[in-house]
């Protein structure tokens, strides 16, 4: 199970930990950290010697209820900060974050080599000839609605199976237009209930049909601290209790926020293994 990242063959066989880097003011868990290049550099060394295999970076907060951020603003936060990046660390696997095609096309001309879209090609009608024309890997996430919408009540009769059919019908639109290199994203958080997140995630081994890669990113969500009463920044021992689950489930990548530890899960699970 490989993707191909501008040339380069990525194994997925062996899951990978993809570190988070917010250029926003307002992200739930670490917004207004990352304001200057010394504070971006500083975490993203931070991110690779923990173990980060991929750099997720964004600039559109899609917590609920998150302000809308012109298209221009997010390609002002995202392709400057990937472009620096990537002369400094010309290996590092970048993927974007955003459901918008311009921003995508922008932080792929600079270096960025995945896309990460949490709409699905849902919010932005030139994502998908976007994907298309570029045909890097792409995180297909799950959501209903928009950031400032999705959480309004949202409904499944059967959470597992409308997912599915979601893939489905989404993978099917990608493949028409040649884009082979697909990662499946549940959307953990995004329109979902703490019931109907803990549905899916029990589910996990069945989504995509065990066909496809998936990535899991629970990392400090309210689908943790909201079942005990606390915030984000008390999330970590949680994340790390559900990373280990995820790799039971056949997660292949681990979206997180505490790189180390997302690394230090993995080591133990490989051990489990038998593998050093």
């Amino acid at each position: 199970m490989t993707i191909n990242c501008n040339g380069r063959l990525i194994d997925l066989s062996e899951p990978k930990i993809m570190g988070i880097l917010n250029t926003t003011p307002n992200s739930f868990y670490d917004g207004g950290s990352n304001h200057s290049m010394d504070l971006i550099f500083q975490k993203v060394e931070k991110h690779l010697n923990g173990g980060a295999d991929i750099l997720d970076i964004g600039g559109y907060s899609t917590k609920p209820g998150a302000e809308v951020v012109s298209e221009q603003e997010e390609i002002d936060r995202t392709a400057p900060v990937i472009e620096k990046i990537i002369e400094k660390y010309p290996e590092l696997i970048i993927s974007v974050d955003t459901f918008r095609g311009n921003v995508a096309k922008e932080a792929v001309k600079v270096g960025a080599s995945i896309i990460n879209d949490v709409s699905g090609f849902e919010l932005d009608e030139n994502m998908l000839s976007t994907v298309g024309d570029l045909k890097v890997p792409y995180i297909l996430m799950h959501m209903k609605g928009t950031p400032q919408t999705m959480q309004d009540n949202p409904t499944y009769d059967d959470v597992t199976l409308e997912v599915n059919q979601y893939f489905s019908e989404k993978i099917a639109a990608l493949r028409a237009l040649g884009v082979n290199d697909i990662i499946l994203d549940p959307g953990f958080g995004f329109a979902k209930t703490l019931e109907h997140n803990y549905e899916l995630f029990n589910n996990l081994e069945v989504l995509g049909f065990g066909d496809y890669p998936l990535l899991v990113g629970i990392s400090r969500k309210s689908m943790i601290y909201k079942m005990f009463g606390s915030t984000p920044q008390d999330a970590l021992n949680g994340t790390t209790a559900l990373n280990m689950v995820a790799l039971q489930k056949g997660a292949t990548i681990l979206r997180v926020h505490d790189v180390k530890e997302a690394k230090e899960t993995l080591q133990i699970y490989n051990a489990l293994k038998g593998k050093y």
